[in-house]
């Protein structure tokens, strides 16, 4: 045992006593698994945190939580990158104060081509400070829109409803709609034949909002029956309008159609759709002759 453990030292150590190449390369496997595992306790330690500060009585918003969580993680495992690739460098050798200086000074160089990056970084931190959107809203920027995934330090990653990832750097979001704060609207519009009894079906509508109302918790005002709000060639339209929980006004839109129709089915009125009249020509033809 005695004897594999000093040809293992021989190995690694040179003449002088000091690691060789190989003993500083296993020093740097070493210090790079880690600075893996020092990653992955602080991603814990940070999930611990907000699920405690999440159960507490002072408790924050979950969306915010989890949008701060996010940054921690991403700074964090930055900041021990960092740390990790100057012990690795200083392993094997190199002056890092002089690199540390160099970088400093190229850096400022490399700043005045790299305003975009600079940008970025601002405008994320200024997204995050304003609270102007957090993950898991559902915001409209630009020609994008969808589900906020992540907030990073330079960008935010969108994810569309057809299932498209939009990743935007910060500083290209100078407006953005939140579709996620406060109640949003239903509008359903709904026709009814020029035959039809107007009061009879805006009776229905009211008993039927009455009964959607109470029914329905993701209805937070409403439903509301307009009236009559347009005459239009195919029929009069009837609309009805609510106020909802946020992400959840199609659902309650596509919920009032279906009892608007099966309400309007039972009690007999009719809701005009595109017809088609065939007319023979012989059938023509003979009736002008018996006329």
């Amino acid at each position: 045992m005695k004897e594999a453990v000093n040809s293992i030292y021989g190995f690694l150590l040179g003449p002088s006593g000091q690691l060789n190449i190989y003993g500083k390369l296993l020093r740097a496997i070493i210090i790079f698994i880690l600075m893996k595992i020092v990653i992955k306790f602080s991603y814990s330690l940070i999930d611990r945190f907000f699920t405690k500060r999440h159960n507490s009585r002072f408790k924050i918003e979950e969306r915010k939580s989890n949008t701060l969580a996010v940054i921690l993680k991403s700074v964090s495992k930055y900041l021990f990158y960092f740390i990790g690739i100057v012990s690795i460098l200083k392993e094997f050798g190199l002056p890092i104060e002089s690199i540390l200086a160099t970088a400093g000074i190229g850096g400022l160089a490399i700043g005045f081509g790299a305003q975009s990056l600079v940008k970025d970084i601002i405008t994320g931190f200024f997204i995050l400070f304003e609270d102007q959107y957090s993950v898991g809203d559902y915001i409209k920027t630009g020609d994008f829109d969808g589900i906020v995934e992540e907030i990073g330090i330079r960008i935010t990653k969108i994810r569309a409803f057809s299932g498209e990832l939009h990743i935007v750097p910060n500083g290209n979001i100078q407006t953005v709609t939140n579709l996620s704060r406060g109640s949003m609207r239903s509008l359903v519009n709904v026709e009814i034949t020029y035959e039809e009894d107007i009061d009879k079906a805006l009776v229905i509508l009211s008993e039927l909002s009455k009964k959607l109302s109470q029914e329905n918790d993701n209805i937070v005002e409403g439903p509301t029956v307009l009236g009559v709000t347009n005459l239009s060639q195919s029929g009069i339209q009837l609309t009805v309008v609510a106020k909802t929980k946020p992400m959840e006004q199609w659902a309650v839109e596509r919920e009032i159609r279906k009892k608007i129709k099966e309400e309007f089915h039972k009690a007999g009125i009719e809701i005009p759709y595109p017809r088609r009249v065939v007319i023979e020509k012989d059938k023509v033809d003979k009736s002008s002759l018996n006329s």
